[in-house]
């Protein structure tokens, strides 16, 4: 399984830099875990695959260029975008984003060949399709309705926490399964702003320490994510001061493969 965050900004020669200020990972070239940077990081060989996209919550950094996304293929598409949420989080979107002032409501829209765009809602708890990935999705511990989830193609399976504080449902999920290749999991505030990541729903790396102590699976990469630009190299320090074996934050723009 391959998978990678998309580069949401750019440095002055065009070129792709570290900052995760919009979320967005791609899998197998196929399916995107959120939507914050789909528009402006997928190549254009991946604009021609993925029409699958799960949304884990309605905060902007997680769709914030999927319209645009739907929007640039309007004309091309063979197959609808299928969006998939739960019943809640499908809602908000359309009633918030693709509500004809916001956006076109692309989801009452076709071309000559096929509807442009469709909500496909997912129930937390009982595992459903996507493309070629078996997910299962639960609950976690934000401030606005997000699930973290596990994904597998039957011989990788990959943990994803989203956006979340301490959180319980999400590890019993995690620890059912068989094996576990590699857990991303957030930490956006250095342990100095412990306050405010708590208000927030969002993890330090001192909370990401005490969360992996839930964890019953050994030997599996660990991967931070969603770490905020404004602290980004200070938070990398504390992260590799937990000497936590195998745990790095993840980088943009490049390919991980298990």
């Amino acid at each position: 399984m391959k998978i990678k965050l998309l580069p949401s900004t750019f440095d002055e020669r065009g070129c792709a830099s570290p900052e995760q200020r919009l979320s967005c990972f791609v899998i197998d070239d196929r399916v995107t875990i959120d939507a914050g940077s789909i528009a402006i990081g997928l190549s254009d060989a991946q604009r021609q695959t993925v029409r699958d996209v799960i949304i884990t919550h309605p905060h902007m950094d997680h769709i914030a260029t999927l319209p645009i996304f739907v929007d640039d293929l309007f004309a091309l598409l063979d197959e609808p975008v299928r969006i998939h949420a739960t019943e809640e989080v499908c809602g908000m979107i359309e009633r918030d984003i693709f509500n004809g002032t916001v956006y076109p409501p692309f989801q009452k829209f076709s071309n000559d060949r096929t509807r442009v765009m469709e909500f496909v809602p997912f129930r937390t708890g009982e595992e459903f399709r996507v493309a070629h990935l078996r997910v299962t999705a639960v609950a976690v511990e934000h401030i606005v309705p997000t699930v973290g989830m596990v994904f597998t193609d039957g011989e990788t399976s990959i943990a994803f926490s989203s956006d979340t504080s301490a959180t319980e449902e999400f590890w019993h999920l995690v620890n059912r399964q068989p094996r576990v290749d590699a857990l991303l999991i957030e930490a956006s505030f250095p342990n100095s702003l412990s306050q405010l990541a708590a208000v927030s729903g969002h993890l330090t790396p001192e909370a990401l320490r005490q969360e992996l102590g839930k964890l019953s699976h050994t030997g599996l990469e660990v991967l931070a994510v969603h770490l905020k630009p404004s602290f980004r190299e200070q938070l990398i320090r504390e992260l590799a001061d937990l000497g936590v074996p195998r745990l790095s934050a993840m980088e943009a723009g490049r390919e991980y493969s298990w």
